[in-house]
C-alpha cells in the first residue's frame, strides 16, 4: 500500500485558499491511515500475520459502514457486531474484531500523529474512539467456551494411548516400517498430555529443552520442558515458560528417556538438527502431521470425532485440576495470561463433584458433631 502521509502533511500546511487538492480525499486519507497504522505496528515489532489479521478486519468494518472513519459512530460498532453475532461468530472471534477496531481509532486519534489536524483541515470532522468498554467484549468471562468442546476422560486417554502403544507393537513384531515413527508419534501425544502444550509448542521442543526440576532430581532432564514457541501475546514475539511434570505423570519419564536416548539417533538428525521430533527425512515433524496423526488414533480408537488434538489440553487442565492443583498453578503451566481462559479449558467430572461434595458433607457433619 502506498505511504501517502506526506503529501496528505503537505497539504494540511497549504494555505486554506489554496487551489490544490486530493483527487478522491476520503479514499486517499482512508488508505494513508490504514498505511501508517500497518507501518507504526511494523515498529512496535508485531508480526505481519496480526498485522494482516488486524488491517483485514478494519476494512471489512471500513466496507460495512460504508463511510470513512472520522464519521464512525458507536452506534455503528454495535451494527457490525450484531451483523457478525447473527452469524454465530464465537465471544474470542468478537473480541478480536473490537480489539483491532480499537487499536486502529487509538492510533488516528493520538496527539502524537496528524490524523487529527488533517481530518479537520480537510473534511471539518475529526475521528474519536468507537470502542468503548460498554460496546465492546472484554476478556472476563467466567466461561466462554464451545459446547462441542471438551476434554478427553481418562478411560479416553487411557485407550488413545494404547492404541498408539498397540500400533508400535505390531509394526516392530512384523518387522514392517514405521515402528520407530509410530514409537515417535506415540510419545510426542503422550507429551502434549503429560505438559498440556499447544501442537506449536510441542513441534518446535528442541533437545535442549529437556529440563531439571529441582524438587524431582531423580527425573533428571526429564523433570520440565522450557517452551520456547508459546502463543505470542499482542503480535508480538512468541512467549516463553517452563512446565514442570507433574507427580501424578511421572509415567511419562521412561518413554521419553526411551525415545531421547535411543530411538530418536536412528533417524540420524545430525548436528544440525536439534529438533525432540524429528522425521525419517531429517526434519522437523510439521502441526499438520501431528493433526493427522491424532486423527488416526482417535479413529482407529474409536473415539468420537468431536476430540481434536487441542482436547488433549483440554484434559491436562481438567484433569490438574481434578487432582487437586491450585488454579493459579494451572493457569501457569499452560501459560494462559487471563484465569477466563483456564476456565475455558477446564471441565471437571461427575466423579469429581461427587467426592468434593462428599469430603464438603463430611466436614461439616464431624463440625457439627464436634460441636455438641
Amino acid at each position: 500500500m502506498t505511504d501517502y502521509r506526506d503529501s496528505l502533511t503537505a497539504f494540511r500546511l497549504l494555505p486554506s485558499g489554496s487551489n490544490v487538492s486530493l483527487v478522491k480525499p476520503e479514499q486517499q486519507v482512508f488508505e494513508a491511515m490504514m498505511s501508517g497504522w500497518e507501518n507504526q505496528q511494523l515498529s512496535r515489532g508485531l508480526r505481519k500475520q496480526t498485522i494482516d489479521g488486524r488491517t483485514a478486519i478494519v476494512s471489512r468494518f471500513h466496507e460495512f459502514v460504508d463511510k470513512p472513519p472520522w464519521k464512525w459512530t458507536v452506534a455503528d460498532v454495535d451494527e457490525f457486531t450484531g451483523d457478525a453475532a447473527g452469524r454465530s461468530l464465537t465471544l474470542s472471534t468478537l473480541r478480536q474484531n473490537h480489539g483491532a477496531i480499537r487499536t486502529f481509532c487509538d492510533y488516528i486519534t493520538s496527539p502524537l500523529y496528524d490524523w487529527m489536524e488533517i481530518c479537520d483541515h480537510q473534511f471539518g470532522e475529526v475521528p474519536s474512539q468507537v470502542c468503548l468498554p460498554w460496546n465492546t467484549v472484554a476478556h472476563r468471562f467466567e466461561f466462554e467456551g464451545d459446547g462441542k468442546r471438551r476434554p478427553l476422560t481418562y478411560e479416553e486417554v487411557e485407550l488413545l494411548f494404547d492404541t498408539a502403544d498397540a500400533r508400535v507393537d505390531t509394526l516392530a513384531s512384523s518387522g514392517r516400517k514405521g515402528a520407530l515413527g509410530a514409537l515417535r508419534d506415540a510419545q510426542l501425544l503422550k507429551t502434549i498430555y503429560a505438559f498440556g502444550l499447544r501442537r506449536t509448542e510441542a513441534v518446535m521442543l528442541d533437545t535442549v529443552d529437556l529440563h531439571y526440576s529441582s524438587k524431582m532430581r531423580h527425573w533428571g532432564c526429564y523433570g520440565a520442558l522450557h517452551v520456547r514457541w508459546a502463543k505470542a501475546a499482542g503480535g508480538g514475539a512468541p512467549r516463553r515458560r517452563t512446565v514442570l511434570l507433574v507427580p501424578e505423570f511421572d509415567w511419562w519419564v521412561p518413554g521419553m528417556q526411551q525415545w531421547n536416548e535411543q530411538a530418536r539417533s536412528r533417524f540420524a538428525p545430525g548436528r544440525d538438527l536439534d529438533a525432540l521430533w524429528v522425521t525419517e527425512r531429517r526434519t522437523r515433524v510439521s502441526a499438520g502431521y501431528l493433526d493427522r496423526r491424532f486423527a488416526d488414533l482417535r479413529d482407529e480408537a474409536g473415539l468420537s470425532k468431536a476430540l481434536t488434538l487441542h482436547s488433549l489440553r483440554h484434559s491436562y487442565v481438567t484433569h490438574l485440576l481434578e487432582f487437586g492443583y491450585a488454579d493459579r498453578f494451572v493457569q501457569d503451566q499452560v501459560g494462559h495470561m487471563h484465569a477466563s481462559t483456564t476456565t475455558i479449558y477446564a471441565s471437571v467430572s461427575s466423579d469429581y463433584k461427587n467426592r468434593v461434595l462428599a469430603e464438603a458433607l463430611k466436614d461439616l457433619t464431624e463440625g457439627e458433631a464436634n460441636d455438641h
